[in-house]
């Protein structure tokens, strides 16, 4: 965007910071524009640390159900009761993040190397910090209606709404565009029909606040080796084992530190809230087989738009659909999946006839 059209995150930023060149940024993400910016002297004790300002990027696709109208107001709710939250604070009118200083968790350690034990063990405290926030505690204005929530426990409910948003807004809102493709791959609209079949019967759990995108990159490891947490922007209320099953599934651990980590989680919520991993021994292979179908809808669609310019066949994502559908055969009732040179085949004919989308930013 070029200095004379500055976008609104730039604006507030350079506003807050009153001096454009200390202005850092965009930062790299998907869901929001975002600037880090130190204060002035005015703002007192806030000015010895750096802040960040974010505006949601326009036209975007949402590929997951959010449950709060505001992150901020949220991060509010859970102050003191969330201690790996980055602090909140309001200047000029804006209300500002703290700026973590350190790095990505994903830049430590990246995805299928395990994480040092103490990390892993912050990890733990965090979700015995998020079971410890039942509904009732929770008074922060909900985007769902009252009556598209759950009751507190009914696990399958959860679940089924899960399974409906990706049905109705990522597969059944993009058809127009991606309907050839989504055959090509051999996905069809029968396969919600499968993978609810195959979800179905969950044990009921008592609800409390999940942050339900716990990957490598939305943890922060600073400079003394401790762990924040931030983008909260999907936490939702609903079954405990989800939250879990979503962080195995994304933070692609060993085998052998996901089954460290997961006998922790059962003793640590166990702990807090009885009941909270009932029958977790057949459930987090089904949620996690929930996440293995989901990741089928969202990166077919997003490694299409994600086609760069040239007119060489698109070999790489053809391989990672290829390895996202074999691993959502069983749940999705697929009876065969295509190679990935088929795979990058109709990637390449989807290009031909709907252009070079550009680059799209990673989540």
């Amino acid at each position: 965007m070029s200095p004379e059209t500055p976008s609104i995150a730039l604006r507030h930023a350079v506003e807050a910071c009153g001096n454009p060149n200390a202005v850092e940024g965009p930062l790299q993400g998907y869901h929001h524009e975002t600037y880090v910016f130190p204060l002035g002297e005015e703002a007192g004790a806030l000015s010895t640390t750096r802040w960040k300002c974010r505006e949601p990027r326009a036209g975007l696709l949402w590929f997951d159900r959010r449950c709060f109208d505001s992150e901020e107001q949220l991060l509010n709710a859970l102050s003191g009761r969330i201690t790996s939250i980055p602090g909140i604070t309001e200047f000029g009118g804006l209300r500002l993040q703290r700026f973590v200083e350190g790095r990505t968790l994903g830049a430590v350690r990246k995805a299928g190397l395990p994480i040092p034990g103490t990390l892993l063990r912050q990890v733990v405290d965090l979700f015995r910090e998020l079971a410890e926030v039942r509904p009732e505690t929770l008074v922060v204005k909900r985007r769902c209606e009252a009556g598209d929530r759950p009751r507190d426990g009914d696990t399958n409910g959860f679940l089924d709404r899960l399974v409906s948003f990706m049905e109705e807004s990522v597969y059944l809102a993009n058809l127009d565009e991606f309907a050839e493709l989504f055959e090509e791959v051999g996905v069809g609209g029968g396969a919600f029909e499968n993978l609810r079949e195959h979800v179905s019967g969950l044990t009921e759990r008592p609800f409390c606040l999940l942050h339900a995108d716990l990957h490598r990159e939305n943890f922060i490891v600073d400079p003394g080796q401790r762990l924040w947490t931030i983008d909260w922007e999907l936490a939702m209320v609903g079954d405990p084992l989800y939250d879990l099953a979503t962080h195995l599934y994304l933070m692609r651990y060993p085998q052998w530190q996901a089954r460290r980590l997961t006998r922790r989680w059962v003793s640590t919520v166990e702990d807090v809230r009885p009941g909270s991993s009932k029958g977790w021994q057949r459930d987090l292979g089904l949620l996690m087989d929930f996440k293995k179908a989901q990741s089928v809808f969202t990166d077919v669609i997003r490694a299409a738009l994600a086609l760069g310019p040239g007119r060489r066949r698109p070999e790489g994502a053809g391989r990672k659909l290829h390895r996202v559908l074999a691993e959502a055969a069983v749940p999705l009732g697929l009876e065969s999946v295509p190679a990935p040179d088929r795979v990058a085949d109709a990637l390449a004919r989807w290009r031909g006839v709907h252009g070079e989308a550009g680059e799209v930013l990673p989540v």
